[in-house]
């Protein structure tokens, strides 16, 4: 307890301290009236040396596929950081497991990650930073940011520290860093989990040549109980023991005890492109398109009067990833699993190596006036190579079976993104040869921006199509309690068209669209039971006999009156094979704060959220598998239907931002079923802290 109260200590000190800085610069620094900007420069004294540290950064992300360069706004924003290191989403769109760093899955289909070659990283996708999601930083003194979140105490507390580093050496190459620890210890038994990343990032953007490099490690540990062993000591305590407060969550019981998953990851990515063009003569159009864009994309010309006209492009990248999962289960539950083929191993082990070049050429929009986009030809090589348990059928003796897999694709992008209205982008590509031989993607999107009652407003619309194999776990998969292998399943083929509007006037975006799934493949539990009924856990792949349909709409919609905010955002989708694809009919976030300055400095929100969704069959989570499957037909239940409120005061001071945070406040009340994921429980009432800090030096 000791070491948790000093952390509080500290935070709480430095939330004085910054409430104190605020009302000390009252007399100066930014008006009433004026929009705070935290790279604000303090205006030059003519009489002394201006000492002033720039503060000035730019960032942006890449698209994967060839590294083309997106700017971004700086990632300091003040707006929901309260709920920045929920793992449940900004949103609470997730189901969990109850506790921070746990896995997790969203219950907005449309949101879902495609899945990735090493299917048991996908439910850690908050964690996992693509370089596609990197924030690259320019920045003209050295940039540092330190967060931390915590709560509750060192027996069953949360903690999340995460620190990120970027400088430059010059004008076009610079550097960086990030370290992020996650600590739940869990207020439910066996429940804690520990993830760490460290990741090492470097850039150079001239006229000519460009690259940039990622290279990250993944550590993630998670203790597995298997749920509680019966929902009533949540929903009607007082039939478990007669009593509505004789327990902690400590003490109800759970289904496992000493298990574990392990995953271990070792990710690079480097991606660079050399440019053929020529110089010339700024126009005075190029000119003030520079001026305007220069907040966006760092300068990278030789020369103030001249500009860089790119005429073609040759791109190569290449994309690295080893990856280790363990299944460590020391201790079997009794009448849990219906079979055990690996008898003489307590560790599920499994590896995966995957390597993907990629080789692109490019002619480029705008060099000349038929030049209407960027058309890129490319191809691809991708390896993986697997590695399971399995078993000599003779005798029963275990080793270590290994796949290998090579797929060459060929594609092509058109992309117009330098017009100031309408943008559009168009891919495909196709498997040539290889074990995916026949796979193809086609995908599409476009983007009209306009002026509406004064304001910017845009219509975008996207569409794609789809036919890929499932992925190899899917296909093949060999462990202590679950057991398939069957190359032989149809390709899912996908196809989905949506629509998004945005107006900002109105403070109103609505998404909808449609989506229609061929072979949907999925994890089943088969009916399985003990002699006296019992359920136990019984896993298989199948594919869907009939097409599955997916409507979605979301409307986010913000009003404003003074310094009173309410933000809501409200899903409908509706999937029309419940029993395979489970989708709640609706999920609702609502936010009412007020928005004000303390002694003109100290940018204040005061609120309260909430989080809905109507009731389902959700998916249950497999620990054997570490993957959300469909539940058990003998035991389903149904979550949802609990709305989970919080209250929160969150700050912004300069480089700061800090809140304090009462999470779940309406604990106990209506029917309890406060469960995000079958038989796992929302952590009760919680305090939490957070701390932003960016430092210039």
């Amino acid at each position: 307890m000791k070491n948790k109260t000093i952390s509080y200590i500290l935070v709480t000190a430095l939330l004085a301290l910054c409430v104190q800085s605020a009302i000390a610069q009252s007399q100066g620094g930014f008006g009433s009236g004026e929009i705070f900007n935290p790279f604000h420069k303090a205006p030059k004294d003519s009489n002394s040396v201006n000492l002033t540290v720039p503060k000035e950064i730019h960032q942006w992300h890449i698209a994967e596929a060839l590294g083309t360069v997106i700017p971004v706004n700086a990632d300091t924003l003040q707006y929901m950081y309260q709920n920045w290191a929920q793992t449940e989403g900004m949103n609470g769109e997730y189901n969990i497991l109850g506790n921070m760093g746990s896995p997790r899955q969203s219950r907005i289909f449309f949101n879902r990650p495609t899945t990735t070659t090493f299917d048991f990283l996908a439910p850690y996708d908050y964690f996992i930073t693509r370089p596609g999601e990197l924030f690259f930083t320019d920045t003209k003194s050295p940039y540092t940011n330190l967060t931390y979140h915590t709560s509750g105490d060192k027996v069953d507390g949360d903690d999340r520290f995460r620190a990120y580093f970027s400088r430059n050496a010059g004008k076009h190459f610079g550097i960086g860093g990030m370290f992020d620890y996650l600590y739940g210890r869990g207020r439910y038994d066996n429940q804690s989990s520990a993830l760490m990343n460290f990741s090492v990032f470097s850039y150079y953007r001239s006229d000519r040549y460009n690259y940039h490099l990622l290279a990250s490690r993944y550590h993630m540990k998670l203790a597995e109980n298997g749920g509680i062993t019966n929902d009533d000591y949540i929903k009607r305590p007082e039939e478990t023991d007669g009593s509505n407060s004789n327990f902690t969550p400590a003490d109800i019981p759970v289904r496992m005890e000493k298990t574990w998953n392990r995953n271990e990851v070792y990710t690079a990515y480097f991606t660079h492109n050399y440019n053929f063009g020529f110089y010339r003569q700024k126009s005075i159009k190029a000119e003030a398109d520079s001026a305007t864009t220069a907040k966006a994309t760092p300068t990278t010309d030789d020369s103030d009067d001249k500009e860089f006209v790119n005429v073609a492009r040759i791109t190569h990248t290449i994309d690295f990833s080893t990856g280790k999962r363990e299944f460590r289960n020391y201790e079997q539950p009794a009448n849990f699993y219906a079979d055990q083929y690996l008898r003489f191993d307590s560790i599920d082990s499994y590896r995966n190596i995957s390597i993907e070049n990629r080789v692109g050429l490019s002619l480029c929009e705008g060099f000349s006036k038929w030049a209407f986009a960027d058309v890129t030809a490319y191809a691809s090589h991708r390896y993986n190579r697997y590695t399971m348990p399995d078993t000599i059928a003779d005798n029963g003796v275990e080793y270590a079976h290994r796949y290998n897999e090579h797929t060459i694709f060929v594609g092509g992008i058109i992309e117009s993104k330098l017009k100031n209205t309408l943008k559009y982008k168009l891919q495909g590509e196709t498997a040539i040869t290889g074990d995916d031989l026949g796979a193809f993607s086609l995908e599409g999107e476009g983007k009209l921006d306009f002026n509406l009652w004064g304001k910017p407003a845009s219509i975008a619309a996207k569409a794609f199509a789809k036919n890929n194999r499932p992925s190899f776990y899917y296909r093949h998969f060999h462990s202590e309690h679950y057991w398939w292998d069957d190359s032989e399943l149809d390709k899912e083929f996908k196809t989905r068209i949506e629509l998004d509007a945005n107006i900002e006037k109105t403070r109103t975006r609505i998404r909808a669209g449609i989506e229609n799934i061929k072979n949907y493949t999925y994890f089943a539990s088969l009916p399985a039971a003990t002699s006296d009924g019992t359920p136990l856990s019984k896993l298989a792949v199948q594919q869907a006999d009939d097409n599955i349909q997916v409507i979605s709409a979301t409307l986010h919609q913000g009003l404003k009156w003074g310094i009173l905010n309410i933000d809501t955002e409200l899903t409908y989708q509706r999937s029309s094979k419940q029993e395979i694809l489970p989708l709640p009919d609706f999920n609702i976030y609502a936010n009412l704060y007020i928005k004000f300055k303390i002694a003109k400095v100290l940018n204040t929100e005061l609120g309260a959220d909430v989080r809905y969704f109507t009731a389902y069959y959700a998916p249950d989570y497999s620990p054997a598998l570490g993957q959300f499957c469909l539940q058990n037909p003998g035991d389903k239940v149904e979550i949802g239907d609990y709305p989970i409120a919080s209250v929160y005061a969150n700050f912004l001071l300069k480089e700061t931002r800090f809140y304090v945070k009462y999470q779940h406040v309406n604990e106990g009340t209506g029917n309890r079923n406060y469960f995000l994921a079958p038989h796992y429980p929302l952590n009760p009432a919680t305090l939490w802290l957070g701390l932003s800090w960016n430092f210039y030096n």
